[in-house]
């Protein structure tokens, strides 16, 4: 075991690898605006595609879940690599698979392209650039006591993405077509290439141990042998599995209840605009009480926001209420679970970690966008599936309040 006391300092420098803790929470909140913000305007591209594109609707929603199972599987390598080599180098490579991945739909509609494009090329691409490479980075640049308060204030940032790029994908689709519509995001992800070259283009103390990619597996296993790192990976899993299936299903289940087209685009830009204060405000609550309580008290307040809008009848204001309140604590785990890790294991291998626990809550989503996708395909309808997202959400209260402070801060050998 080893001293967790991380590879940084917040004091800015003048080397441009090592720039100051607001430039890399701002060069965060760039990258994360664009890859997380264009993966929530999925759900608007589902029935379009199909209408204009002859895409079945169940494949674009199979694309958006291999999304989610890649992005799980690509996020501990992206990680690792990023502990290892700067996370800005691992962004900017991502954003050239992302421009790619949806330059290739844009320009060649087709179920495979769906599959190759956004499937495989964006989910390693968000895996690069998302919150998880990006906080990691903000992780390291700040000092402890400000840590969990600079990673919600990024995540917040981040939040800002979703909340234009939603009616920026909306106006697309309606005047050019969704197939242009995607080559418009595609532009939009080019933001993360310039931003990844502030947010950390070498690792911040290059004399600090790193774990090769080869390591991945053990720094894994010893992980998840930590009882709380285990209950804290499954509650993640729950996060994956409502918000995955929220963010690619909502607009049409929207549709299916007669509701007009705007309010799916509406909902998810406010999911947007109230994550904006929310992630700030998780993030602060991490420096105040114990993650974990935090995380299990989101879980909760989503569980039952679900629950009341399961069983009310769906009208445009309290779907837009819905909407606002999901998004108040939607990113909000995003900074509580890597300030939960980072309390236990340290920063040094802060993006690894994150990852092996973020493959969770990717399984969920890959599981959530799915089984949504067929059942919207056999019956029509999501009725049967919010019960499930209510049970998922509970087992996640329990597993996050299960969990034990830890005595002291330490990374893993």
């Amino acid at each position: 075991m080893r001293n967790a006391s991380g590879r940084g300092s917040g004091a800015a420098t003048t080397a441009i690898g090592n720039p100051g803790i607001w430039a890399v929470v701002v060069a965060a909140a760039v990258a994360a605006s664009m890859s997380m913000g264009i993966r929530q305007t999925y759900g608007l591209f589902l029935l379009p595609l199909g209408a204009e594109e002859g895409i079945p609707a169940v494949t674009l929603g199979m694309a958006v879940a291999l999304h989610n199972l890649t992005w799980g599987i690509a996020q501990p390598v992206t990680g690792a690599f990023g502990d290892r080599y700067g996370a800005g180098r691992v962004a900017a490579f991502g954003g050239a698979l992302y421009v790619a991945g949806l330059g290739l739909v844009a320009i060649h509609p087709s179920a495979i392209t769906a599959l190759l494009g956004i499937g495989l090329m964006t989910g390693i691409g968000v895996g690069c650039a998302g919150t998880g490479s990006v906080m990691a980075a903000v992780g390291r640049a700040a000092t402890p006591e400000r840590r969990a308060s600079m990673m919600g204030i990024a995540a917040a940032g981040g939040s800002v993405g979703q909340a234009l790029l939603v009616p920026y994908a909306q106006f697309g689709i309606g005047w050019f077509g969704a197939a242009s519509a995607l080559g418009a995001m595609a532009l939009a992800a080019m933001l993360i290439i310039p931003a990844a070259r502030v947010l950390e283009w070498a690792p911040r103390n290059p004399a600090a141990p790193t774990r090769g990619v080869s390591e991945l597996p053990e720094l894994a296993r010893n992980a998840l042998g930590h009882r709380d790192f285990a209950l804290l990976t499954l509650g993640f899993f729950a996060c994956g599995f409502q918000l995955a299936f929220l963010t690619a299903h909502l607009p049409a289940h929207l549709a299916l209840c007669g509701m007009p087209p705007w309010l799916g685009a509406t909902s998810l830009m406010l999911v947007g605009l109230f994550n904006i204060p929310g992630s700030w405000f998780c993030g602060k609550l991490g420096g105040i009480i114990r993650p974990e309580v935090a995380l299990g008290a989101i879980y909760l307040a989503r569980s039952l926001a679900i629950a009341l809008f399961a069983v009310l009848p769906v009208t445009e204001w309290g779907t837009l209420l819905f909407a606002a309140v999901l998004g108040s604590i939607w990113l909000g785990s995003v900074p509580l679970t890597a300030a939960a890790i980072a309390r236990r294991f340290g920063v040094a291998d802060l993006g690894a970690l994150y990852g092996v626990c973020f493959f969770s809550h990717q399984i969920g989503g890959f599981l959530g966008v799915g089984a949504g996708a067929v059942l919207l395909q056999q019956t029509g309808s999501y009725a049967a599936f919010w019960p499930v997202m209510i049970l998922v959400g509970l087992g996640a209260v329990a597993a996050n309040w299960a969990t034990r402070g830890p005595i002291r801060a330490t990374a893993m050998a």
